[in-house]
């Protein structure tokens, strides 16, 4: 489809929830000013995500956000506890820390952020729109065109103002589907998904009442409930007083959100919290809206295909989790990460189109992983102890992820497991690069720290010749590679981890991608480390075809 058009922007993003948000601030760090529309208002005071692991922390500390971030933590801190029981008001059957189990400790130099996803939204936001970003609430995607029908050259969409009903064509390179679970544009281009499916769903309401009685003194993330069935949720939400209920209910059996109206809520609540008198209040889970309750889908699937031509989905547009492990948000994030960086390669010339192909070889596989993790997690806290509903190791699943693809020089002894033990890295290229304390000038700073958003070069005491290859490679390529010195008189490595953590010599050196991932290594000085490393590089940024074929 050709011209004319209202506008024209090298990416344009659909849906304005945390992974859109996301993708769009990280685009424009990199050069990339894009629009971004979203078809609500405003965001909801339901709280989705609750918590955002630490990987997500370390992506926003690369940019400068995480102490922003941690200013505007929910009254959640402090209160990491889950709980299970009959009612609030009843005997508890389980209570475990959701958060001790999962610390980073030594592995990364964040920690959770207890941060509910609206707030979240409302830090990346400006961050976004002073970068550039033109970021369009209540608009809504009305048509697109040009994704998957042989057009090379760019997506058209149509989309409209729903305030004054206005209509305009933008015209975009890319097109990024972050428009949530409902998938509607995957929808629309007949991908289906895999996975288990829709498993259940809830009426969630918020309401406003003093539980102070029942709760004795007990402060909590979440708590699970027998009643009013199995499977109902209370979770305190951003200010004292104000709650979110979720009920399960089942469409199988001829129920439906309709079933639910006020005054049925204000009786479930009292049944769930075990006081039969409760004031409740509800409260519109979106300011001005006239209906108080939701209906929540809890489902697990993952996308067949993560790409459509110049279509890419991320978060829950590709894949859905069940509520367990507060992978969903996160996972989302990560995917705007590993997106956003080769779209701008791709976009300023630095790369191949074939990059763009990774995206799905890397993220694909991660979503099925996690989305078998969650399923377990779910299982056991419906169905076992308290002391197992804890079992899974969600710090692995965090950080331990491995890629496979053109964009990583896989060695020929990595294992075929999909997830490496982060708490004893080996530094293979397809990891998550290992986190280990440095000092420089006095100051103590992360390895994570000098992963400003380009490739970086880290070489060890003895790598001199890697960081001069390094800088005439960069050169040549016309590319950004921040290149350091670990444990020479730059950086000082007062613990002496880094080599082995990296698993490299004094003399090697290791090349981590824009997302923070091992590309390649080098455990040892090469015979011509120039030329290892530019065919390191155009391969990982399909600069030559036939070398990334051969891969």
């Amino acid at each position: 489809m050709t011209g004319p058009y209202d506008h024209k922007t090298a990416v344009l993003i659909v849906g304005g929830g945390i992974t859109g948000l996301s993708a769009a601030f990280f685009l424009a760090r990199r050069g990339v000013r894009s629009v971004l529309v979203e078809r609500h208002p405003s965001t909801a005071i339901m709280p989705q995500a609750r918590a955002f692991n630490p990987r997500s922390m370390e992506i926003y500390r690369a940019l400068g956000l995480e102490e922003e971030i941690l200013r505007h933590q929910s009254i959640l801190v402090g209160m990491p506890e889950m709980i299970g029981a009959g009612t609030l008001a009843g005997e508890e059957r389980f209570r475990v820390d959701m958060l001790a189990q999962v610390r980073p400790g030594g592995i990364s130099p964040a920690d959770w952020a207890l941060i509910d996803q609206d707030e979240l939204e409302r830090v990346v936001r400006p961050h976004a729109e002073r970068a550039g970003v033109d970021v369009r609430f209540g608009t809504e995607l009305v048509s697109i065109d040009g994704d998957d029908d042989g057009d090379d050259d760019g997506v058209t969409a149509v989309v409209r103002d729903l305030g004054s009903g206005a209509e305009s064509r933008i015209r975009a390179g890319y097109l990024i589907a972050a428009d949530g679970n409902r998938a509607g544009i995957r929808d629309r281009l007949g991908i289906g998904a895999d996975g288990p499916g829709v498993l259940g769903h809830a009426a969630h309401f918020v309401f406003d009442a003093d539980l102070d009685g029942a709760l004795r003194g007990r402060r909590f993330m979440l708590a699970y409930f027998d009643q009013p069935v199995t499977g109902t949720v209370l979770a305190p939400l951003g200010r004292l007083g104000r709650w979110m209920l979720g009920v399960p209910f089942q469409p199988r059996h001829g129920e439906s959100i309709e079933d639910f109206p006020e005054q049925r809520c204000v009786e479930l609540v009292r049944r769930a919290t075990g006081i039969a008198d409760l004031d409740v209040t509800l409260v519109p889970p979106v300011p001005g809206w006239s209906r108080t309750v939701m209906d929540v889908r809890i489902g697990a699937w993952v996308a067949r295909r993560y790409r459509a031509g110049r279509v890419f989905f991320a978060g829950d547009a590709a894949h859905v989790f069940p509520p367990t492990g507060s992978f969903g948000a996160s996972t989302g994030i990560a995917d705007a990460h590993n997106l956003a960086w080769k779209l701008a390669a791709v976009l300023h010339g630095q790369a191949g189109p074939a990059l763009l192909d990774t995206y799905e070889a890397e993220r694909r596989p991660v979503a099925h992983t996690t989305m078998d993790t969650a399923l377990r997690i779910l299982d056991a806290r419906h169905h076992a102890a308290g002391e197992d509903a804890t079992r899974i190791d969600e710090v692995t699943m965090a950080f331990g992820y491995r890629y496979r693809s053109a964009a990583v020089r896989t060695e020929p002894a990595t294992p075929e497991d999909p997830v490496e033990d982060p708490r004893t890295p080996s530094g293979r290229p397809g990891l998550r690069a290992p986190h280990v304390w440095l000092e420089r000038a006095g100051t103590k700073l992360s390895t994570l720290d000098l992963f400003t958003g380009a490739f970086t070069l880290l070489a060890g005491a003895e790598g001199a010749e890697w960081a001069e290859a390094a800088k005439a490679v960069a050169a040549s390529l016309d590319l950004d590679v921040d290149v350091h010195r670990v444990g020479a008189a730059e950086l000082r490595d007062p613990d002496q981890r880094f080599t082995h953590a990296y698993g490299i010599t004094d003399a090697g050196a290791v090349l981590i991608r824009p997302d923070g991932f091992v590309g390649w290594r080098a455990g040892d000085l090469l015979r011509q480390p120039e030329q290892e490393l530019r065919q390191a590089l155009t391969r990982l940024l399909a600069l030559d075809a036939r070398a990334v074929s051969r891969e």
